[in-house]
Parts: structure tokens; C-alpha cells; sequence
């Protein structure tokens, strides 16, 4: 059994399905099922006994106390996290709360339970803790790429939040013994990404005729990497990676914000052209950048390779055409997403106060 907190957002769910695909080990799986947190994208386990999903939050340490307890896993991957950088200059006091004193408290709720654990079982058992590239900071364009051991300089509120949460891990590893495992990765793309960030966002906007804002002049670099290979390193960091270490995950992957919206135009072009026959890049609109908005993020993942063999299987070319597909191929969750309508099911799910509904 393991625990997964966050498992309803984009990358925990993905990291959910891809588990039971593999594994029979069943899952225990915590989310606060805010916006972001999307029970539809889970709809495939609905009646899979091996995943159990409970609304509620990281911060509440009587239910993590209580599921800890009651279910017995041998690890915890953490997931919970605010993470929109956006939302977090217009509201960062939900990012303290969640990234930081939510990290604190499940912090202590797990260490209360290792503590108990028989020592084979203590032993064995894991936290990892999944954070961001974006806590090292910004890259000027002929810098290297960040490694494990960079300097940690987060330049919005959101990345600050996280770097403090990944700071609280490493404390309560050398502190406590509390056996700790932090993966930092780049930007992640791919199936059931709510369309508030980057790529799923261009995909919705251009399909409904709408334009594709671009921040400043599009040439802010990141380093992508899709979503299935970044649950794979994921899987492997927590099958062998060594105690307190962090390992930096990232996709080789190198693209200027403008680049990656010209190419999902490209892509539907070919996929799902216009009935005007004109090219989805005409759509194009640039806007006014955001504050503080770093110019270049890029990891170096060779720590991850050499020491657990890890290298993402997919290319970007491969990545994002399997993503552009996905997002033709499921409007009906696209729709929902964007009308709210999954918080119908949320509410109408746990309106009688139940935490706990297996899905």
C-alpha cells in the first residue's frame, strides 16, 4: 500500500493511473479536490479496489493521522501542492499555506507513524517529496543547467513556497532520520493538464477560435518533459534512490515558450485544421509579460541516469503530438474542466461530510 497525496491533480493522477497499470499494490490517494483536483481524470478506477480516493487536506493532520493508521502504506509520495505561478502572485497566502505549513503538518503526521513503525518496516519505508525546477531560479541563455547542488533562488511566490517545503524535507531527514527522497523536475506536459498552463492552453484556445496569449516577446526557455516519463522517474527514485538525496528530472528538452505554441499550432494544422483552411498561428497574440518572469529554466538530470539508469523515453516531437492527440480525442473532459462541471460531482459526492469514496 502506499499513500499518494495530490493524486487528483495533473501529475499525481497521471502517476496513479500509470502505478496500477503497473502495479497491483493498491493506492490510497488524498486530495482537497480544489480546482485543480479532477476526480474525472481518475474515472477509469471507479470501481478498481485498488485505489480509494479521500478528500482532504495535507494540513489536517488528525486524517493523515488517521489514514496513516488505518491503511499501513510503506511509502508516501507527495504531490499536494499549489502551482500555478500566476495564481500565486495575485493570491500567495493559499501557497503558504498549502506548499509550506501543509508540508510541516504532513510532515509531522508521517514522522509520528514511522516512529511507531517495527524497525524492518521502518526501515523500508519512504517520503518522497515532489517539487519544481523553478525553486533554483532563472538561467541567463549560456548558463549550465541546474544541478542538485545549485543554489536555491525562487523568484515567485509559488517557487519560494516550494523551496521552503523542499527545505522543511531535508530538515526533518537530518533532523529526525525521517527517510526522505525529493525529485525536482522541469515542466511537465502531457494528458489531463488543466488548462491554466501553457500547452493545454493554447490547444483549448486555438480550437475554440480564441488567441493564444504569449507572455513578452516568447522567448522565456524551459525544459520540458512530458508527464508519463517524469511518473517513471518517479517510480525509480523511489524504488533505489539513496536516502536525503534530491534527483533532478528533466526531458532534454530545451524550448522557447513561442516555439512550443508555434508547434502545437503545427500540429493542429495538420490534426485538426481550421475550416478556414488558415493556420492556427495567425491566433498568435502577445501580452504583456508577467512579473518577475524568469527568462530560462534547464536541468541537468545526469545525476538520475548514472546513479538509477533513468532517461525519459519520450522525445519532445513525440511528447507533443501523443498530447495535442489526447486533447482532440477528450473534449467531453476538456469541457468539464472548463465549465466547472466536475465540481458538480465533488460536491454532490461529499455533501453528506463522507472523507472517504473509493473511485
Amino acid at each position: 500500500m502506499i499513500l499518494v497525496t495530490g493524486g487528483a491533480g495533473f501529475i499525481g493522477a497521471n502517476f496513479v493511473l500509470d502505478w496500477l497499470a503497473i502495479h497491483d499494490e493498491p493506492v490510497i490517494n488524498l486530495d482537497k479536490l480544489t480546482y485543480a483536483g479532477n476526480p474525472e481524470t481518475l474515472q477509469s478506477l471507479q470501481a478498481d479496489t485498488r485505489h480509494t480516493l479521500v478528500q482532504g487536506d495535507i494540513g489536517d493532520t488528525a486524517l493523515v493521522s488517521q489514514l496513516l493508521t488505518q491503511h499501513q502504506p510503506r511509502a508516501v509520495v507527495n504531490f499536494a501542492a499549489e502551482s500555478h505561478v500566476d495564481r500565486s502572485i495575485h493570491g500567495p497566502g493559499e501557497f503558504i499555506q498549502t506548499n509550506i505549513v501543509g508540508t510541516f503538518n504532513l510532515l509531522e503526521s508521517v514522522r509520528g507513524y514511522w516512529q511507531m513503525l517495527p524497525a524492518d518496516q521502518k526501515e523500508a519505508f519512504r517520503f518522497l517529496h515532489v517539487s519544481t525546477d523553478e525553486v533554483y531560479g532563472s538561467l541567463k541563455k549560456d548558463d549550465p543547467a541546474f544541478t542538485e547542488t545549485s543554489h536555491i533562488e525562487p523568484n515567485s511566490p509559488y517557487s519560494a513556497s516550494k523551496a521552503a517545503s523542499d527545505h522543511l524535507v531535508r530538515a526533518w531527514h537530518h533532523t529526525y532520520g525521517l527517510p526522505v527522497l525529493t525529485t525536482n523536475c522541469s515542466n511537465n506536459y502531457g494528458p489531463y493538464h488543466f488548462p491554466e498552463k501553457l500547452i493545454p492552453l493554447m490547444i483549448v484556445n486555438a480550437l475554440a477560435g480564441k488567441a493564444l496569449p504569449v507572455y513578452g516577446d516568447g522567448q522565456q526557455i524551459r525544459d520540458w518533459l512530458y508527464v508519463k516519463d517524469h511518473c517513471s522517474a518517479i517510480r525509480r527514485v523511489l524504488e533505489a534512490g539513496r536516502l536525503g538525496e534530491i534527483y533532478n528530472v528533466g526531458g532534454w528538452n530545451e524550448k522557447a515558450n513561442l516555439d512550443i505554441v508555434q508547434t502545437v499550432c503545427a500540429l493542429l494544422d495538420e490534426l485538426r485544421p481550421r475550416l478556414d483552411a488558415k493556420p492556427y498561428r495567425d491566433q498568435i497574440t502577445y501580452v504583456t509579460d508577467r512579473p518577475g518572469h524568469d527568462r530560462r529554466y534547464a536541468i541537468d538530470a545526469r545525476k538520475l541516469e548514472q546513479e538509477l539508469g533513468w532517461k525519459p523515453a519520450e522525445t519532445f516531437e513525440s511528447g507533443i503530438r501523443k498530447t495535442v492527440q489526447w486533447y482532440l480525442d477528450h473534449p467531453d473532459w476538456v469541457a468539464h474542466v472548463q465549465s466547472g462541471a466536475y465540481r458538480d460531482w465533488v460536491q454532490k459526492q461529499y455533501a453528506s461530510g463522507a472523507s472517504d469514496a473509493g473511485h
